[in-house]
């Protein structure tokens, strides 16, 4: 049982690797027996159906799905074991995109980016451009992981990147549980290390955030709460400090769904989210004004897409033939994994929606 707590749902065959299985229990069973309402019908309720994209803000590239760590509710089924890692070759190609295209923040996520052999590279290049806000979202642990990480902070600091980490909590117990044994720990230095060179500081424009992603089958609370949780809880314990929260929803998706059906809360859920189902929250869902590239070029609407293996509904679909115009004429496509970002406040990677 230990031993495949630390693969991913690849290295184990599992046959939630495969995303057309995922996307069969998505949308069978209460969703096929009409118990609960398909989130296309949801949103055409509100005439939001077919969902649509507004002005492209947004552009994010999954760097590889290579990680230090295996998170049990990663969406993307990150881990040491996959080594799926963009080339430079695809690196090149997104640079010429990243020069023209109106799009103001460039998101560069992984798995853990920083493992990619052409990270820095890419950061450097990436940086020459101007973009307005450059993030790059770390799991904090990578920066402890070896001697070669440990300059991680001040390389962000001389390109002025904007830093979002992975914090599943302030108390190590519901960290480590999530995460692994240690992490907790590692991450607390990792924040340490960064707020010695000026990020996560009140008046800093070095931008340090953090990410919570409830640990169980339940919802994340109010953002603006957990965040002052946060906030008095890590200065209080350690001194560390940070600018925002974004408390992010599990969706039903890779590791996540495994979880919810190995242990019996996959209907419940379920249930939860079509009932905290927020017509607000629609308007503003990331699909909305982002374009997801995964490690191998290809354009989705979002991450959790990407990882659904649900390519965009246009003639460009990689990021070789990218065509801004063409790209915002298009539908987006849904399963319903997209109550998840709908729920509550709503759910994106820049946190609540609504």
């Amino acid at each position: 049982m230990t031993k495949l707590k630390t693969q991913s749902l690849h290295k184990r065959e599992s046959d939630l690797a495969n995303s057309n299985r995922q996307l069969e229990i998505l949308s069978n069973g209460i969703f096929k027996t009409g118990e609960l309402p398909t989130f296309k019908d949801k949103i055409a309720e509100i005439g939001q159906f077919p969902l649509r994209p507004k002005k492209l803000e947004i552009l994010q590239i999954n760097l590889g799905y290579m990680c230090n760590q295996v998170c049990e509710h990663c969406h993307v089924d990150a881990g040491p074991d996959r080594k799926e890692i963009m080339t430079i070759e695809t690196m090149q190609q997104c640079l010429e995109v990243i020069k023209t295209t109106e799009a103001h923040t460039l998101d560069l996520t992984g798995g853990a980016p920083e493992m990619n052999p052409n990270f820095r590279w890419f950061v450097e290049e990436a940086s020459k451009v101007g973009i307005k806000d450059f993030i790059v979202r770390s799991n904090l642990t990578i920066i402890r992981a070896n001697k070669k990480y440990y300059d991680l902070p001040d390389f962000f600091k001389k390109h002025n990147v904007h830093v979002v980490s992975s914090m599943p909590h302030w108390t190590r117990g519901k960290t480590d549980k999530q995460r692994g044994e240690g992490v907790f720990d590692q991450s607390i230095k990792a924040l340490q290390d960064l707020n010695a060179i000026g990020y996560g500081m009140p008046d800093s424009d070095l931008k340090l955030d953090l990410v919570y992603n409830p640990s169980g089958a339940f919802l994340p609370g109010d953002q603006a709460s957990m965040e002052k949780d946060f906030k008095k809880a890590l200065l209080e314990d350690f001194n560390i400090r940070f600018h925002n929260l974004f408390a992010i929803t599990n969706l039903p998706i890779s590791r996540f769904l495994d979880y919810l059906i190995a242990s019996e809360n996959y209907e419940d859920y379920m249930y939860a989210l079509v009932e905290a189902y927020n017509p607000d929250a629609v308007a503003n869902v990331m699909c909305t004004n982002t374009i997801s590239i995964s490690w191998d070029g290809w354009l989705y609407d979002c991450d959790f897409n990407q990882m659904l293996d649900l390519k965009v509904a246009s003639k460009v679909k990689h990021i070789s033939d990218y065509n801004e115009d063409l790209l915002n004429d298009r539908n987006i496509i849904i399963s319903q994994h997209c109550y998840g970002c709908t729920a509550g406040a709503g759910s994106s990677c820049q946190g609540s929606v609504a």
